[in-house]
């Protein structure tokens, strides 16, 4: 263990170790921490992120620095983090605080420049986002909200709205997500029991439909209605 703590000079094998050990650490860090520090990288979460590359990133580049310390600061920063969200969650100020109300950037199709200031955020930048929602007109919007984590809510007026069977009191069946039973020429036998099928009905399925095998499908799928997809090499 002596890769553990400082050195002069460190082998390649004990480089190796220091990596090793560093990955896994930060590994269950981020499994404490949960999804949301990865997915959502809110006030809280900006600065744990921030802090903990730091922490680690030195002891796996400088010899003379050992990693105990580091290990200790980031279990110490982990549990203020956990301690940040569980007291947010009991105080709505600090709620408040860590994560503030949504303010309109838009409403009802008039740019909120003030809104724009306490962002940060120029013209272009509103622009930008309205075109990745498809929205070509600003007065079509009926409310933009700058959310905490940094994006952008946007909400069209109900006339604009596209039109859905439900507009129509049309009935529709259920959604229904098609089940992977080949992926890269592999069988996911576990997805062919869900399906109550077996890899015979498969292997039959695939000569007398499609004459082809197994090992030349890049992914097949199977929905509810029994219908089988099939998507090639090319």
């Amino acid at each position: 263990m002596s890769f553990f703590h400082s050195q002069e000079t460190l082998s390649s094998i004990e480089w190796i170790l220091r990596a090793v050990i560093g990955f896994f650490f930060l590994l269950i860090v981020a499994k404490i921490m949960g999804q949301r520090a990865i997915s959502q990288l809110r006030l809280l979460d900006f600065v744990i992120a921030l802090v903990l590359g730091n922490i680690i990133a030195h002891p796996l580049s400088d010899e003379k620095l050992g990693m105990k310390g580091s290990m200790i600061t980031t279990v110490v920063l982990v549990v203020l983090y956990t301690g940040g969200l569980f007291i947010s969650l009991k105080s709505s100020r600090i709620e408040k605080f860590l994560d503030p109300a949504p303010f309109p950037l838009i409403k009802d199709g008039e740019i909120n420049y003030k809104g724009l200031k306490k962002a940060r955020i120029s013209i272009d930048h509103l622009l930008a986002e309205l075109r990745k929602e498809k929205v070509a007109d600003i007065k079509k919007v009926a409310l933009a909200l700058w959310e905490s984590d940094g994006k952008i809510s946007i909400f069209l007026d109900p006339k604009y709205e596209a039109l859905t069977p439900a507009n129509y009191q049309k009935k529709i069946e259920p959604f229904d997500l098609p089940r992977t039973v080949i992926k890269e020429g592999k069988i996911d036998f576990a997805e062919l029991k869900h399906l109550n099928k077996n890899e015979e009905w498969l292997h039959n399925t695939l000569q007398s439909k499609y004459q082809i095998k197994v090992q030349n499908i890049l992914l097949a799928t199977f929905d509810r209605k029994e219908n089988l997809q099939v998507f090639l090499y090319k």
